[in-house]
């Protein structure tokens, strides 16, 4: 459409749709839309929002027209023997119509009210003449019947039932995927024009068949479009979502062909995974020039997602249907095709760990869809059994452990990419269910000195399992708050490996005391309901190291010796100590000149848990343990100054926000709004748990468009627990009562009696003197740091050497992670959420904006806008192109708190919070959270609709 004489013939029929009634379907306009357009970018300039949306609300009947002739002529083409010739039926006539679908689609899922129409256009049964008929009614035959109008009477067998409109185009579609001369090269004369051949080499298939720039760029061209028919799952709720579905993902996920399936899946997988992002190129090409090639991987690789993740609707009464692509994915057995999968997975994320090598800096692209490729690393861990044991039995996870924790720990104070950082921690509890991941991990790791800055542990020395220790260990403490809803995931990985680690260095025993600490703090346990949950965690998995590597963790155990004031100070905790405790704090900040009146959540607590019934404490009292063991948004690295702000930090639901360190993980026990984590505990130990306190319903708060997680509530109040208007909580001793009897504390009460016994006190002696560093203030947000100590080795011999009396290894209990309906409504709003995004970015990516102008019914999460921005090298527009292009969308969605991030600017938010603004992607979060129980199980990686 180069000429302006075409384009305005081609405008002038776009106008004639909305301002002319009832245009018959045999008129000759109809034809401009697949003859008239020479590219994707015509179409989508001149065929504006305005036009489409003035179309479907004043003539709808010419918007339904449009479809069923563009629809009808691809047909028509696809059957066309002679398809694609130039001539006879040109392969631009094709790409027009599916150019033109996909620019309409968006705006019909956009409007709810059309749901019923768009049902009857696209999916209610069809019928149409059969060929006999056809000829039929275009020849009078002699004594043919007639109706009174002189109309040729066609009898009922004449017409045939075809597919709905939406099945027709999907199988029309997925052909053209494999379509010789269009998408593949020409196939042999006398050979059938489709044949669901392989695009590249890998995955079954050890030959890559010829391609052309023009057959990528038309798979691209129809991978778009299937994406947009799937793109109706951004216009449901996460609540919605998993249980109504998208019919059109329901169709191709359910297609019984296995030829068609295994062709579409490892053309997808092999396409993706052969890419190579490091190859060599012109330095910063990527800030002028666009990759066709990344184009072609971005969109393959969102489309296999979309397949994989994409739970089938069950129908009452009836049994759900097989996911074939997840189906067929989870039958991969080859190690062959492992290592194809591993290889091409470590390349891409391997990027960011190698750009400190680049001769010019910032010459290096960076890997655009790295969360996507996390995302197919969890799927394919999930789905398969044999890849989760080659990843595990093969040592590859020490590989992926380090990988998977750069990207958590690089992430984890940018707000933009909280789901990126979520994911990480739920990929680290996947491996950690298996026996081998925990055995490998006593590994010693020596190539640390090589990793980033964001990853290195200075001065580190020990194994895998310390390395994963501690690094679980600063993600919580050094991420300002931002990660609470994952700390019960963190806490999942330690549990499950803890069984089997041996040798633990002194410094991750130090941290797991350090752990301890904070989350045995009364302003800790006192913040909500739930916070008791971590500390129970936490002591199992401290419970499974005693019981079943005692002898190997001689260290470990020294540890728990010299801070046995805490655990005994635990046992006899009650609400007037804990109170005590969080006053004598305060009158210390005083003292030391600290703000007495400053915002505090222990203060607060402090107003809230007066009750002149509170039974009286007995000795040890927590009098004796200093209180600055709170958690912490912090190391000892850090300083007051990395204080967060009002503006920028969760509140416990008791209290207002503040800088103290407890505040950083007063809801840290609120997780139900992701997928359960340490409600996967045992049925054993979940029967022990007080009545009410597994969560069936839940609460949701948000201040200062911040993630604040709320407080639970089962389906009555917990025994002695009592909600100040407004649902605040404030704890009572009867709420005490119903949990403090059932910590798991048995284990290592009966080491410090019997060790304390036998050994030198002088050697245990206790290091609450170095609890609180001189330097440090009590309002200080640092944690303490005990530092340490290292025992001689014959007092080490003396601890593996004494045999412990009354404690037996308890049952391994293993935390796997599970979904429910509204999990997965989050995990589908993270992998629409990045596809929205990376479709914004039009000049960068290359791609044509599907659903820029589409985001009025979006519901899986919520754009915002953010101001204008001007030129930059990355973006070198003119004043005015900068002032039409200043909106940019940031794209992040979550359930309860689940931030999910990508990459880029703007600002996406989900429902029912209020606006952030900011470099990188913003935070959302739907308005309700993951319901405790139900769901899709996946157990350990299987979901229930694979065998």
């Amino acid at each position: 459409m180069g000429a302006s004489d075409s384009k305005l013939v081609f405008k002038k029929g776009i106008f004639r749709l909305s301002e002319e009634r009832h245009i018959p379907s045999d008129d000759p306009s109809w034809a401009a839309f697949w003859e008239l357009p020479e590219s994707a970018e015509d179409i989508f300039s001149l065929f504006a929002p305005a036009d489409i949306r003035r179309t479907r609300d004043n003539a709808l009947e010419n918007l339904e027209t449009l479809i069923q002739t563009v629809t009808g002529h691809l047909f028509m083409l696809r059957h066309h023997p002679s398809f694609p010739d130039p001539e006879l039926a040109p392969d631009r006539e094709a790409l027009n119509c599916i150019r033109v679908l996909t620019r309409i689609l968006p705006f019909i899922y956009e409007k709810e009210a059309l749901r019923e129409w768009e049902y009857r256009v696209f999916w209610s049964p069809r019928r149409r003449k059969t060929r006999k008929a056809s000829i039929a009614s275009e020849v009078l035959f002699d004594g043919g019947a007639a109706d009174a109008d002189g109309n040729i009477k066609t009898p009922a067998e004449d017409y045939e039932e075809v597919k709905p409109l939406a099945e027709e185009l999907i199988d029309t579609l997925l052909d053209f995927l494999f379509f010789s001369e269009l998408t593949v090269p020409k196939a042999p004369h006398g050979k059938p024009k489709v044949t669901y051949a392989i695009w590249q080499s890998g995955v079954g298939c050890n030959t890559s068949i010829p391609t052309t720039k023009d057959h990528e760029n038309n798979r691209c061209e129809v991978l778009r479009l299937l994406l947009t028919l799937a793109s109706q799952s951004m216009y449901l709720s996460p609540s919605v979502l998993p249980q109504q579905g998208v019919k059109a993902l329901t169709y191709i996920c359910t297609c019984p062909d296995k030829q068609t399936v295994l062709s579409v899946l490892c053309s997808l997988l092999n396409t993706t995974l052969k890419y190579n992002p490091a190859s060599w190129r012109v330095p910063y090409n990527t800030l002028v020039f666009k990759d066709p090639r990344e184009v072609l991987i971005t969109y393959a690789l969102q489309f296999l997602l979309t397949t994989l993740l994409y739970p089938i609707p069950e129908e009452p009464g009836l049994p759900t249907p097989k996911n074939y692509y997840r189906h067929y994915l989870g039958r991969l057995h080859r190690p062959q095709d492992f290592q194809f999968v591993v290889d091409g997975i470590t390349r891409v994320l391997n990027q960011p760990l190698h750009t400190t090598a680049a001769l010019l800096p910032g010459s290096q692209t960076t890997v655009r869809f790295a969360p996507e490729i996390i995302m197919l690393f969890w799927e394919i861990l999930q789905c398969n059994k044999r890849f989760r044991a080659f990843i595990v039995d093969t040592e590859r996870a020490h590989d992926f452990i380090v990988l998977i924790l750069f990207y958590a720990l690089e992430y984890k104070t940018d707000t933009s990419k909280q789901g990126v950082v979520r994911m990480c921690a739920f990929i680290l509890q996947t491996l950690s269910v298996e026996k081998n991941f925990g055995v490998n991990l006593n590994k010693a790791f020596e190539a640390q000195d090589t990793l980033p800055p964001a990853i290195r542990i200075a001065g580190f020395k020990g194994t895998y399992a310390d390395f994963l220790i501690q690094s679980i260990y600063n993600l919580i403490t050094t991420s300002q708050g931002k990660l609470t809803a994952i700390y019960p995931a963190l806490l999942a990985v330690i549990n499950n490996i803890a069984a089997y680690l041996e040798g633990l260095s002194a410094t991750t025993c130090s941290k797991l005391i350090q752990l301890f600490s904070s989350m045995s703090s009364p302003s800790f346990l006192l913040a909500n309901e739930t916070n008791h949950r971590l500390l129970r965690s936490l002591l199992e998995a401290m419970n499974a190291i005693i019981e079943h590597q005692y002898e190997k963790n001689a260290q470990f155990i020294y540890s728990i010796l010299r801070h046995r004031k805490r655990f005994e100070a635990l046992r006899s905790f009650t609400l007037e100590s804990g109170q005590e405790e969080i006053e004598r704090r305060n009158r210390h900040r005083k003292d030391s000149g600290a703000d007495p009146f400053e915002p505090s959540s222990t203060r607060t607590s402090v107003d809230s848990v007066r009750s002149p019934t509170a039974p009286l404490s007995r000795a040890p009292t927590l009098g004796d343990v200093p209180e600055d063991g709170t958690f912490a948004i912090g190391d000892e690295s850090d300083s007051d100054n990395d204080h967060e702000t009002e503006e920028t930090r969760p509140t416990p639901a008791t209290s207002t926000p503040n800088d103290t360190p407890s505040a950083a993980a007063s809801s840290a026990g609120d997780v139900d709004d992701v997928p359960r984590q340490l409600q996967g505990m045992s049925e054993k130990a979940r029967g022990k748990l007080p009545a009410g306190s597994c969560p069936h319903d839940f609460t949701f708060s948000r201040q200062n468009s911040t993630t604040n997680l709320g407080s639970l509530s089962g389906p009555g109040p917990t025994s002695g627990m009592h909600h100040q208007a407004g649902g605040s909580f404030e704890p009572t001793a009867q709420w005490i009562d119903s949990w403090l009897p059932e910590l798991p504390l048995h284990t290592i009460l009966t080491v410090l009696q019997q060790l304390s016994a036998l050994l030198p006190r002088q050697a245990i002696s206790s290091s609450t003197s170095s609890t609180t560093p001189s330097s440090q203030s009590p309002s200080s947000a640092t944690a303490p740091e005990y530092a340490p100590a290292i025992p001689s080795s014959t007092l080490l011999s003396q601890i593996r050497t004494t045999h412990l009396i009354g404690i037996d290894p308890s049952p391994i209990r293993i935390h796997s992670f599970e979904w429910s309906p509204l999990a997965l409504g989050w995990y589908e709003s993270l992998l629409w959420g990045l596809i929205f995004f990376a479709e914004m970015q039009v000049t960068a990516r290359g791609t044509v904006g599907v659903w820029n102008a589409a985001q009025a019914g979006i519901k899986l999460f919520r754009v915002q806008e953010t101001a204008p921005q001007g030129p930059s090298l990355t973006s070198p527009r003119g004043a005015v192109d900068a002032v039409g292009s200043n909106i940019v969308e940031r794209i992040g969605t979550g359930l309860g708190g689940i931030t999910l991030g990508g990459i880029g600017r703007g600002v996406v938010q989900g429902q029912g919070q209020g606006q952030r603004q900011g470099q990188g992607q913003g935070q959302t979060s739907p308005e309700r959270r993951c319901e405790s129980d139900g769901g899709f199980e996946r157990g350990e990686g299987l979901p229930s609709f694979v065998q």
